[in-house]
């Protein structure tokens, strides 16, 4: 393989990372929408939509294999190849986060239907992580990973506050028992969403310096 050829390869793999991380926000946006407007067929389109980014992934797993065995790349080099499969992985993740959520529409009772807005919050929380942390992929900036993966704090924050007010809501409305049960689900996709952020965050430390940082 060509030094021009390899280097190629690499930005290859940058840009499926990239294109994938659109693809997970766009999941993401789409099954909150899908939530709070009781949209079931745009709930079909998030869960349908999970096989382009799972193809995404395999793409990505076949890109860092070529590199990896056919020129031994650079310990900078290094660090970028195994981290964009680090972080398909969170993507990936995220993304069956979504595909979670849009089936909660699909069981949503719709007399009980709307998020309070604690959940509508830490969603868009959830997304600006997620967007933060892609910049932060794509420029390789170091300091807003870390500003970004502080949210996080935020977003653990609301998540207690909403299940509090979930479970209190629950013990004094019998009726809603069924929709704020599932609604107690999203909250926990959602704070595991914002966690997938950090690590992404904590990959785009590690190729832009070595460090093996925690930031969740």
């Amino acid at each position: 393989m060509t030094r021009q050829r390899y280097q190629e390869n690499l930005d290859t793999l940058k840009r499926y990372v990239i294109e994938m991380g659109e693809k997970s926000y766009k999941s993401v946006e789409d099954s909150m929408y899908s939530l709070n407007s009781i949209d079931m067929e745009l709930a079909e389109q998030v869960i349908q939509g999970d096989r382009e980014i799972d193809e995404y992934d395999l793409k990505i797993e076949k890109c860092v294999s070529q590199l990896i065995a056919r020129q031994s790349p650079t310990a900078g080099d290094m660090r970028l190849v195994t981290s964009c499969l680090k972080i398909s992985l969170d993507l990936e993740r995220m993304s069956d986060l979504a595909v979670d959520i849009a089936k909660v529409t699909k069981c949503i009772e719709e007399e009980h239907t709307k998020p309070f807005s604690n959940i509508l919050k830490m969603s868009e929380m959830g997304k600006q992580m997620l967007q933060h942390s892609m910049i932060a992929f794509e420029t390789l900036d170091e300091d807003l990973a870390r500003k970004t993966a502080a949210k996080d704090d935020e977003v653990d924050k609301l998540f207690y506050e909403s299940e509090n007010q979930l479970m209190e809501m629950m013990s004094e409305d019998k009726l809603i028992i069924n929709n704020a049960s599932y609604l107690l689900f999203v909250l926990r996709y959602l704070e595991r969403i914002g966690d997938h952020a950090c690590n992404i965050c904590e990959s785009v430390v590690y190729i832009a310096s070595g460090e093996r940082a925690d930031l969740n």
